[in-house]
């Protein structure tokens, strides 16, 4: 056939093989339904993974009904396939291949597959109903080139569909991270932290989620390897019915799965898992480890009941992503609360762990730990007891959180108590602790790192009743003095925050102290505590200030029971900071308890200042330690009259032992030394140290008192009631 002869019947075919095409399409058009199951069949059995769900399933059916439906009017009607556009059922299908996580290539080949079985069927239904070979091949050369157009154009919307949904997919994913990075961990407490990645899964993907933890998670020792059989303790369980009923272990129940078991698996390969049961209302589960700094710390379980979807790959990505971030929080956690015991339980071994009984004064004290992120700090609390039934009351704070603090801490109270041992003042003591606070800074070599700390050291003397005070950048502490009887009823206390000087924190050096002292009544209260306890975030120091003024105006008689009031109206229940509170109720010794002599500095006056002694050793019913009281008298009143200055003061104090106690105006302090066989001194201190039970020198502005305790026979003459 001529080129011209071929042009002139290549409309004549064309239009033949048009009417030819719907007249194929009407004899389809009854039998569609089984154009789509032959349509449905072959994607069946070449795509499987589209029939796992039945959301799924039902879409490429719609589709494929729509599909069958527009291309039998495309030929029926010889419509133009240019201007052919994605059908809303083939959309739908895209975005729920997106949405099911399946990828692009299989919607790609679902299109090819369906378009090819419609286009079998056609021909089929075409040879059927003609012998022309040549409008046969000609009525498929029509359909393969109707099918590409057809194919691209269609295909072509609903992949921008499908991209369209997996982008939104994709930023709800994001979303749901981010939402889990906000919500868990949001305390540093383990099962608080297991609970919200309970609640995280199940507000999102899940209808049922577990959280287990290895044992070892708990232990002081760190966490172990995952044992054989894992043994786990179930910390946290969320489901969408109320209860969790579908949960087969309780919350805080310890179980163990067996060694064959998929969970067991899971933790033993570190490796998240898919798994599919067919015997339970629970029919799809996504098993993920919860894994951190290459420990593995237990396993999470998100679980769906049916009719949901199973899970897919892209749930399982999420999954692992959000347990990720859970098990760097639980981690996190466990560190905390690890080191946050540690330092709890050396801060409380360091404390004073039973205040002794005191004749000067009656005492409650409380530390309180902080409840914030910033663990455990440096503050500390002591009562001191001194000569002279004298007492010291310490209060201090390192500046700091954690074990550094605790340890720093402990090293400032056995400093104070060495400095206390020796009777400084009050001022000369914190001058004392402010050089071992620079040495420690020197010696740790913490570069830009400072160690700091305040204190406040208060003596209270029963027998003057006054209290001698200095303030290393602490704050001051509160007076309460007794309620005055006025008409039918007692008022409330006198609550004062005396003014006092308050010198630099420790550790600035160089700068001086201040001792001051002050009249206190007998039965008065003295509230030492730390800063924590009257400031926070959300309250100023003077607000703090007048909420502990209003408690203490009404402080029951019972100490105790005051300490435990105070902290109820001051402080929430995790506060922001670590808290020392010391209450000391003062007493006072009867004035025939003590009796002093003054004394000329005359040798000769040395015996009758054993006949003052031995007289009020009577009129005490202690005449059994008069001959040793005699002799302590002797050699101290001798040293003073022979190496101290006038006046010369000789004073007995009876209260839980006997205190026999010289004073005079030399700062020049005695040594005790062993004296050779030949010599003629160095035997009386001796003498002193060897008949009592504790002795020492204390120096004053005035001078120094040298004295010397006895322990009585009896229990001592109770305190005056207060």
């Amino acid at each position: 056939m001529t080129a011209s002869v071929f042009a002139r019947s290549i409309p004549a075919v064309a239009s033949g093989v048009e009417a030819f095409l719907s007249e194929v399409s009407r004899g389809l058009r009854p039998r569609a339904d089984q154009l789509v199951d032959a349509v449905v069949d072959i994607l069946g059995s070449e795509l499987p993974e589209l029939w796992r769900s039945e959301d799924l399933a039902t879409g490429v059916r719609l589709a494929v009904s729509g599909h069958v439906a527009a291309v039998l009017d495309l030929n029926e009607h010889g419509l133009d396939v240019t201007e052919v556009k994605a059908l809303p059922a083939g959309i739908e299908v895209a975005r729920r291949f997106a949405r099911h996580g399946v990828p692009i290539n299989k919607l790609l080949r679902s299109y090819r597959l369906g378009h090819a079985g419609l286009l079998r069927q056609m021909c089929d239904e075409a040879a059927r109903l003609t012998s022309d070979t040549e409008l046969i091949s000609a009525t498929v050369i029509t359909l393969g080139a109707q099918s590409f157009e057809y194919i691209d154009r269609a295909s072509e919307q609903a992949v921008l569909a499908y991209q369209e949904e997996r982008d939104q997919w994709l930023q709800r994913r994001l979303i749901v991270i981010n939402e889990a990075g906000t919500r868990i961990g949001t305390t540093l407490d383990i099962t608080r932290t297991a609970e919200e990645l309970a609640t995280v899964g199940t507000d999102h993907f899940a209808d049922l989620v577990t959280v287990d933890l290895l044992d070892s998670v708990f232990q002081e020792e760190g966490v172990e390897p995952v044992p054989v059989p894992p043994a786990l303790r179930r910390v946290a369980q969320q489901s969408i019915w109320d209860g969790c009923p579908e949960a087969e272990v309780g919350t805080g129940h310890k179980h163990i799965f067996p060694e064959d078991s998929v969970p067991a698996r899971a933790l033993a390969t570190g490796q998240p898992q898919r798994h599919r049961i067919t015997t339970s209302d629970v029919h799809s589960i996504l098993l993920v480890p919860l894994q951190a700094r290459g420990n593995t710390l237990g396993l999470v379980q998100f679980m769906r009941h049916r009719p949901t979807d199973p899970f897919d790959d892209d749930d399982l990505l999420l999954a692992n992503e959000i347990a990720s971030r859970a098990a760097v929080s639980i981690d996190n956690a466990r560190r905390y609360t690890h080191e946050r015991l540690t330092a709890l339980t050396l801060q409380r071994s360091l404390l004073q762990q039973q205040v002794p009984e005191q004749p000067a004064v009656e005492t409650a004290c409380r530390y309180l730990p902080s409840g914030s992120r910033a663990g455990v700090g440096g503050d500390w609390y002591d009562v001191i007891p001194l000569s002279g039934a004298r007492v010291a009351l310490v209060v201090g704070d390192v500046v700091g959180h954690g074990l550094h603090a605790s340890a720093t801490m402990g090293r400032l109270r056995t400093a104070v108590r060495a400095f206390a041992d020796i009777d400084l003042i009050p001022d000369e003591l914190l001058t004392h602790l402010d050089d071992v606070v620079i040495r420690l800074e020197r010696e740790e070599a913490r570069g830009t790192d400072e160690i700091s700390a305040t204190c406040l050291y208060a003596v209270y003397d029963p027998v003057s009743r006054l209290c001698s005070l200095a303030s290393a950048g602490h704050v001051l502490p509160a007076l309460v003095t007794p309620p005055t009887r006025s008409g039918n009823g007692p008022t409330s206390c006198h609550v004062e925050f005396p003014q006092l000087p308050i010198g630099p924190p420790l550790g600035l050096g160089g700068l001086p102290f201040e001792t001051v002292q002050f009249e206190v009544p007998e039965g008065s209260l003295l509230v030492l505590y730390t800063d924590g306890l009257i400031e926070s975030r959300a309250r100023d120091v003077d607000t703090g200030l007048t909420l502990l003024r209003e408690v203490l105006a009404q402080a029951p008689t019972s100490l105790e029971d005051t300490c435990d009031r105070m902290l109820s109206a001051l402080l929430p229940s995790r506060p922001s900071d670590d808290i020392a509170l010391l209450m000391a109720r003062t007493r006072t010794l009867d004035t025939d308890q003590v009796a002093a002599w003054d004394l000329p500095s005359d040798p000769a006056i040395v015996s009758e200042a054993r006949t003052h002694a031995s007289d009020q050793l009577s009129a005490w019913g202690l005449e059994d330690m008069a001959f040793t009281t005699e002799l302590m008298v002797s050699e101290l009143v001798t040293n003073a009259i022979r190496y101290g200055k006038p006046p010369i003061r000789l004073r007995l104090i009876l209260h839980s032992t006997l205190t026999c106690e010289v004073s005079d105006t030399s700062s020049t302090a005695p040594h005790l030394r062993r004296a050779r066989t030949f010599d003629e001194n160095g035997r009386g201190l001796l003498l002193v140290a060897q008949l009592a039970g504790n002795w020492g020198t204390r120096h004053t502005r005035e001078g120094k008192v040298i004295w010397a305790e006895q322990r009585l026979p009896a229990a001592g003459m109770p305190l005056r009631p207060i």
